[in-house]
Order: structure tokens, then sequence, then C-alpha cells
């Protein structure tokens, strides 16, 4: 198994599969989370974490996104195709195993999914995943996501009544409801300390947003 040419294949797989994809999900954001699985892997080694499998690491975070729920997949459609293709890669089982299993859990679901990684290599994946939702990169992200589901920008809670509070889907509100809670939410020391800016860049962003809004700046 030539792992280099596996790599290579998938690249071409992915980017070939979601290039161009409108929603924030596409080819650029995985090689962000690439690259950042990759930086956090390395990070965490040197924090005596013990055992890490790279190649794992690279997979799960190449694929990720692939048949992903929110354009309608089941998990058994993502582990089908993501099976499919790393078997005719001549993959060993236990690593396609670990791959999709990673896929499926890594997702924040609206905050339903209460799965705990339970592997070093699906916390780093899913790390990596989460530092491109939020900091300058996730409000590009978010507002690129809220035009593709054709969301209005922003909704003042002053014009809803409680029912159409709670039940809101304007772009800021997606800030609330789960950009801000992923800081606490990384499961690498490596993860959380890349958080922290992020963190303080969103958090600076919508203090300038609700000044701007109400006419205050």
């Amino acid at each position: 198994m030539n792992r280099k040419l596996i790599i290579k294949k998938t690249k071409e797989f992915v980017k070939a599969e979601l290039e161009g994809e409108g929603s924030g999900h596409d080819w650029w954001h995985i090689v962000r989370v690439y690259n950042n699985a990759l930086d956090i892997a390395k990070k965490e080694k040197e924090l005596n974490k013990g055992n890490i499998d790279v190649f794992v690491v690279e997979l799960g975070a190449l694929l990720h996104d692939i048949a992903d729920h929110k354009f309608g997949h089941s998990d058994d459609d993502r582990r089908d195709i993501i099976s499919k293709f790393l078997m005719e890669s001549e993959v060993e089982k236990e690593i396609i195993d670990h791959v999709v299993y990673i896929a499926n859990n890594i997702s924040f679901k609206g905050g339903k999914n209460k799965h705990k990684m339970e592997t070093i290599e699906g916390e780093i994946v899913q790390d990596a995943d989460r530092l491109d939702a939020i900091g300058a990169i996730g409000i590009g992200r978010t507002f690129a996501y809220g035009g593709y589901k054709k969301r209005v920008m922003y909704i003042p809670d002053s014009d809803l009544d409680i029912k159409e509070r709670e039940a809101k889907e304007d772009t800021i509100s997606h800030f609330y409801e789960k950009l801000l809670l992923l800081k606490d939410r990384m499961n690498t020391k490596t993860g959380y300390k890349k958080a922290q800016n992020r963190h303080r860049v969103m958090e600076e962003f919508l203090e300038n947003f609700h000044s701007e809004w109400n006419g205050e700046k």
C-alpha cells in the first residue's frame, strides 16, 4: 500500500467532488482542514500524546465532507462512498473503518451530535474542521452558507415573537447557536490554543456588526 500515492489519489477524488461547491464546504475548505489537521497532529505528538496515525488523519481530513448530511446524504451513503473509494485504492479495512467513523461523527449537526470522538485521530480532524468554522475564515464561510441557504443576514429579536425567535435562521444567529460555542469544544490542547484568537476575531466582528446595525458607528 503506497500511502503517498493513496493520498494523491484521494486529493484528486475529493477535488473533483467538491471543487466549485458554493456553501463554504468546497475543495479549499478541505485543503485548510487538511493543513490544520497535519499541524495539530505534529504539535500533539510533540506534547507526547502517544501514537498518532497521520495517514488516518490525512484521509479523515480529506474525506470528512464527502456525501455530507448538509447535502441530503445519510451516514450509510457516506460509509458506502468512502469505503468503495478506499477499497479500490487497496486501503486496509481497519483504516477504512476508522476513516468512516471520523466522517460520520465529525459534524456539529445543529448541536445535536453529542458523540465524543474516541480516537486521537478523530479528535484532531474534528478540531481542524471546527477551526475552519471560526475566525476570519469562519465569518466568510458563514455568510457564504447563509447566501447558499437564502437566509437573511440578521433579524433583530425585537421584531419577532417568542416562537419565531426560537425558530429563526438568520446568519448572525448562527454565530450564537454554533460558532461561539466551538472554542470550548476543542478536543486537543493545540486545537484549543489555535481557537483562542479566532474566537476573539468573531467577538470583535459581532460587536462592530451590532454597533453599525444600530447606527452607533
